[in-house]
């Protein structure tokens, strides 16, 4: 039997329970209905039915609506028909463990922050780097290009910037042999966030061979505009211009291509916060590194860690599954 046919087999007879038993009308049954279907959809999409759904499910669902924008009110009545649902499941002895257990309340819930895997974050880091053979033939720049925008990827995931900070950061805020640089952030707020080696020899190779070879490359300026290729900015485009928020939101949805995702320039500062913390890291060191003011800002990423906690768990503990 296929998932969708299990599914609506217990869809089926949960309304007629409310409709029978439970005596509700038309239209409330109606109302559970759409939620319920909604949710079935959902863990088909998974491989899932109704009847083997976990509580990793049913927040995945919830936070996928509100990452939907779906208001608070309707996430919480779509949590009420699950509760009623598995209610029923579980009184009627089709389940062992209610997954709505323990779910907190749509109010005290954040959208928690996208960020990529491991092993796609990789693939965005060197995809300039492999992209540049394919376009050197069409380009004699590529190489040049490719070279800092390896970097600009490193130092994004490095030291989780900003779009506008990796724009405005200057030549003179890098310390290169001393493995930091100098952001300024939000309402010129300045701190230091460390470069690892990974973008420390990025850095090296791009102001090496190609910031200078970039700010030479086109001379001509265009008419009503200054002229930019002194600017001593670290990063720069052709010409030495200042590079807009929308290039580097291109370069990066690019790169990210490489990994199956649609990543933006804040999804990578998310990443650098998500691994960190999965590693082990204390929220007060992210806290500093992403130049957040408060602490509950930075707390949204103990929910990602404790997630990938859960799974690990899961998957290797030999008591965490019902024999």
């Amino acid at each position: 039997m296929q998932a969708s046919e299990a599914n609506a087999r217990v869809v089926s007879g949960f309304l007629d329970y409310l409709r029978i038993e439970k005596g509700l009308a038309p239209l409330s049954v109606s109302a559970y209905q759409t939620d319920i279907l909604q949710f079935s959809e959902f863990l088909e999409k998974r491989k899932r039915l109704l009847l083997t759904a976990k509580q990793a499910d049913v927040r995945d669902f919830l936070q996928q609506l509100f990452s939907h924008r779906v208001e608070g009110r309707s996430v919480g009545r779509k949590l009420s028909a699950l509760r009623h649902l598995y209610r029923y499941l579980l009184l009627d002895e089709k389940i062992e463990r209610d997954p709505t257990l323990n779910i907190e309340s749509p109010k005290q819930w954040k959208v928690l922050p996208k960020a990529l895997a491991r092993d796609e974050m990789e693939a965005t880091l060197t995809a300039p780097l492999t992209r540049r053979n394919a376009d050197a033939g069409d380009r004699h720049d590529a190489t040049a290009l490719a070279a800092r925008d390896a970097a600009m990827l490193e130092v994004f995931y490095a030291g989780a910037l900003r779009v506008s900070e990796i724009i405005n950061a200057k030549l003179e805020d890098l310390k290169l042999d001393a493995g930091y640089m100098l952001v300024r952030g939000k309402g010129d707020k300045e701190r230091v966030v460390p470069l690892g080696k990974s973008a420390q020899d990025a850095l090296t190779k791009y102001l090496d061979q190609s910031r200078g070879a970039l700010i030479a490359g086109k001379h001509a300026v265009e008419p009503g505009k200054t002229e930019t290729r002194n600017r001593p900015l670290l990063f720069v485009a052709r010409g030495g211009h200042k590079l807009t928020r929308q290039r580097v939101w291109q370069m990066v949805r690019a790169a990210s291509a490489a990994s199956g995702r649609k990543a933006s320039p804040h999804m990578l500062r998310h990443s650098c916060a998500t691994h960190m913390v999965e590693n082990g890291a204390d929220l007060r060191t992210v806290q500093t590194i992403l130049g957040h003011a408060d602490i509950s800002t930075t707390q949204v990423y103990t929910h990602l860690a404790l997630d990938r906690l859960r799974t690990v768990y899961q998957k290797h503990h030999p008591r965490a599954r019902a024999r």
